[in-house]
């Protein structure tokens, strides 16, 4: 089946995910976009540091406490997710009533919108002449941060020093330290001094003073009385059905998180209105939601409850009930290593049952019935006698197998499956990734495979997205990217294949480091380590060229304009070379 007539399951849309280093911001994912169909193999390779565990996390909402995503959005499409149903009772009716009531009385602030924002503009720009310029700012903020950060390097240093043996080292960095403090001292002094003199320029500006004061007060006055009018009964009957939007969208939180988001939501809305968004307009609705909690779009009612769908945005989820509906249920993942990802004083088949009993309706017998049909699916032998075993009573290949078995208890939609070969031997490798490709003809799942070696997804992928520095640089199918790939990465990474190393050559290696991801990275980022770097990726980030309809690759080479370059002639014959080495 081709991929257009695929269901998405998972799309993804310019996502950006960044975390928070010792008081630096380290850009890990950077605008990718990628959709994820429903039944199929993707791999995702590159290597080390690209960003490919990062990226995947973000789908069950794994990443490290100190990540966050900072723009984009991941879209879920689960009907059983999706449908929602909440009881329609005395409470959530006077909830309605409330709720409806507030957003009545703020409408009155839309027919202002257009004035509030003049009025926003005029005193962003009577603030910009009381503070800094942008320039400045951001001059004298990133030079702070640098020396704070130099500081902090110096003093974790110190820390590490053997205070019997290095008093030397350690009284020269202590005077550094010393330095610093009073290097961010003076600058702080010198922002405070520069900020007063505007302030004091900007008050002693009488013409000015009186001009502003002349157009806010104007303004002001036109705002008061466009907010006195009437909302129109087509507004009121919108404000209605957002009010039992904002129900279905709390109702499945206890008494006291319900009352908490319906007020926020509602402050949400009003401001929405204040700044004259089209509520109207669905994304623009969707947007002012998210600010708090996913929307559940309004279908129908009955006198029993309230029926809506929702647009499931996985960077959004922000609560943990929200969570545990996805993760294990809808996305499993199978880790690298299977040692920790059981816990060592539980049974294996207590650490089956307990999943299947959180997520499924059932009973402890049937769950145990489960369990044991599972083990055997991936393959357990005796696998009555092996229920109450612990985990080091199993080998490294049984242990991962049953990592496999907890992920599936569920039936997920997705399985995400981060290198789960890769402590593995090759025999075993080989036996764990037929497994995975067996399992999915009968339980229908997509698999979303993260590696760094090629040659381990030959066999199960139908697509590969190819990472580097926090971005996609080119995306196709497993025949397009092995046997004809556009970029120069992937010419790199298939080049240091050893089955397509020639005997008594040096196995190529790919020279150089990649790019610090604290920094902006101008131009293409693989540019400092690509042999066939044009004068143009030095400057400009390259653009997504489509080369098929399934074929896609992020290189100024395949620009009309671009020099001819053949691909390594270690590649060139790889068609024939992987078809011996994998068996494709």
């Amino acid at each position: 089946m081709a991929m257009e007539e695929k269901k998405v399951l998972l799309s993804v849309k310019d996502l950006e995910v960044k975390f928070r280093v010792r008081g630096r911001i380290l850009t890990a994912i950077r605008n990718i976009s990628l959709d994820i169909y429903d039944e199929e193999s993707i791999a995702i390779v590159g290597e080390s540091g690209s960003g490919k565990s990062v990226f995947t996390k973000t789908f069950a909402g794994m990443l490290d406490s100190n990540g966050f995503i900072d723009n984009g959005s991941i879209i879920f499409n689960d009907p059983d997710l999706a449908d929602t149903k909440v009881s329609y009772n005395s409470f959530a009716r006077k909830c309605v009533a409330t709720t409806w009531k507030k957003l009545n009385e703020a409408s009155s602030l839309e027919f202002g919108a257009a004035t509030w924002q003049e009025i926003q503009k005029l005193k962003a720009e009577m603030n910009d002449k009381l503070t800094l310029s942008a320039e400045e700012s951001s001059k004298l903020t990133e030079h702070i941060a640098a020396l704070q950060y130099e500081r902090t390097e110096a003093f974790n240093k110190r820390q590490t020093l053997d205070s019997s043996k290095e008093k030397v080292e350690i009284k020269a960095i202590g005077q550094k330290i010393k330095e610093l403090d009073a290097e961010i001292k003076q600058l702080d002094a010198k922002r405070k001094e520069v900020l007063k003199k505007h302030r004091e320029s900007t008050m002693h500006d009488a013409s000015y003073q009186a001009e502003y004061h002349s157009k806010l007060s104007a303004l002001e006055h036109k705002y008061a009385e466009e907010i006195k009018n009437t909302p129109s009964e087509a507004v009121i009957a919108r404000n209605e059905i957002i009010a039992k939007e904002i129900y279905l969208s709390v109702g499945r939180y206890d008494l006291q998180k319900r009352i908490q988001l319906i007020s926020r939501l509602v402050k949400a809305v009003r401001k929405a209105m204040e700044m004259g968004v089209d509520l109207n307009d669905d994304t623009q609705r969707n947007a002012v939601f998210d600010t708090v909690v996913f929307r559940v779009k309004y279908i129908d009612e009955t006198e029993e409850q309230l029926h809506g769908t929702c647009v499931l945005n996985l960077a959004n989820v922000k609560y943990s009930k929200d969570w545990n509906q996805i993760r294990g249920s809808k996305i499993a993942t199978v880790f690298q290593d299977p040692m920790t990802s059981l816990n060592p004083i539980i049974t294996i088949g207590k650490q089956i049952t307990s999943i299947i009993l959180k997520h499924q309706n059932c009973s402890e017998v049937e769950a145990r019935s489960r369990a044991l049909t599972l083990m055997k699916k991936v393959g357990i032998p005796n696998a009555e006698n092996r229920f109450d075993d612990y985990p080091f009573q199993y080998s490294g290949g049984m242990r991962q197998r049953i990592v496999i078995a907890i992920a599936l208890s569920c039936q997920p939609k997705i399985l995400i499956c981060d290198e789960p070969t890769t402590a593995l031997d090759v025999t075993i490798q080989a036996q764990i990734l037929k497994l995975l490709k067996d399992l999915q003809k009968e339980f229908r799942y997509t698999i979303v495979f993260i590696t760094h070696d090629l040659g381990v997804v030959a066999n199960i992928a139908d697509r590969v997205a190819v990472m580097y520095a926090g971005q996609i640089v080119e995306m196709g199918s497993v025949e397009e990217v092995f046997y004809d790939p556009r970029h120069p990465y992937t010419w790199a990474l298939l080049s240091s294949l050893p089955q397509l190393a020639q005997r008594n050559t040096k196995l190529y290696s790919i020279t150089g480091t990649p790019p610090s991801l604290y920094n902006k990275i101008i131009g293409d980022p693989f540019a400092p380590r690509n042999p066939y770097c044009l004068k143009i990726d030095t400057i400009q980030e390259p653009p997504m060229f489509r080369v098929t309809d399934t074929h896609y690759a992020k290189t100024w080479l395949l620009d009309p304009r671009a020099p001819k370059v053949e691909k390594p002639e270690i590649i060139q014959n790889s068609h024939e070379k992987l078809i011996r080495a994998f068996n494709i």
